[in-house]
């Protein structure tokens, strides 16, 4: 009998055999884009190191991904990633959790390493809920859906993540849902090589949660929907906000080149050093 291995098995650990994730969670689905992305540009799982945070995307990394991996205290993983990278600099630091990790308990160390460009590769997997934790409304929760902690309907309007992080001052973002995989595995490999702070905001179904309460059903019915209401940037751009109601854009916001901050603390240290 003919034994199939999976391509991307070599960069997990061999002796973990089952995941954490729900039937139909989009974990998955980016944790190859990201491994593909990886096996594509031929690097080495040795000049890399991942940091997690606390939430079921978190698991990504770790304990699967057969590497250095950091699994940090909740809202901290871009904290101790921004540590990484400035005591190693030399190393390609991948961050990978949630929406509610990054974005709520996160949210100031998300704002403050795209302001500084720190070269760091952020991979936000949100899915509009706190899924791990039974269902609660989070700040990228779309405005008056019922959860278990908004019976009548959350009145908090969302963040928009790409764009906030834009804003901010990040060096490249985009946003893909995981009904597109190829073009996520692009804009992975670019944010990877990219000088400078880095988002792949990945949009992702959960169908034990969020599908319960917003009736969007199992997941082939979530993909479906990031399918018809998915809207290219460019295409957006000449749309009336409106029109945009419900949609999620998705594309590359933003592909700039400017100072970054592991090196020019590296610049700093040799000016230092040479004048001794």
């Amino acid at each position: 009998m003919t034994v199939s291995i999976h391509p991307l098995k070599k960069y997990t650990r061999s002796h973990i055999t089952r995941t954490t994730t729900c039937p139909g969670c989009g974990i998955g689905i980016v944790s190859q884009a990201i491994l593909r992305a990886i096996d594509e540009l031929e690097f080495n799982m040795d000049d890399f190191v991942f940091v997690s945070g606390i939430g079921c995307s978190a698991w990504i990394p770790s304990p699967l991904y057969n590497t250095d991996t950091l699994h940090t205290t909740h809202g901290r993983p871009i904290a101790f990633a921004t540590g990484v990278k400035l005591g190693l600099p030399n190393k390609n630091v991948m961050v990978i959790s949630g929406d509610g990790d990054l974005a709520a308990i996160g949210g100031n160390h998300l704002i403050h390493a795209a302001r500084r460009n720190i070269n760091l590769t952020v991979i936000l997997l949100n899915n509009g809920i706190y899924g791990m934790t039974g269902g609660q409304t989070a700040p990228t929760t779309p405005r008056g859906l019922t959860t278990i902690t908004s019976p009548y309907g959350t009145m908090e309007h969302n963040f928009d993540i790409t764009p906030m992080v834009v804003t901010a001052g990040a060096s490249y973002a985009a946003r893909w849902t995981t009904y597109h995989p190829r073009q996520m595995t692009r804009s992975i490999k670019k944010a990877i090589q990219k000088k400078g702070f880095a988002l792949i905001e990945a949009m992702s179904q959960c169908p034990v949660q969020y599908g319960r309460v917003s009736k969007l059903g199992k997941a082939v019915d979530m993909l479906k929907d990031f399918k018809v209401n998915s809207v290219k940037i460019n295409k957006a751009r000449n749309m009336e906000p409106e029109a945009l109601l419900g949609k999620i854009v998705i594309g590359e916001f933003v592909d700039i080149e400017k100072a970054e901050l592991s090196e020019e603390c590296m610049n700093l240290r040799r000016k230092m050093m040479e004048a001794m």
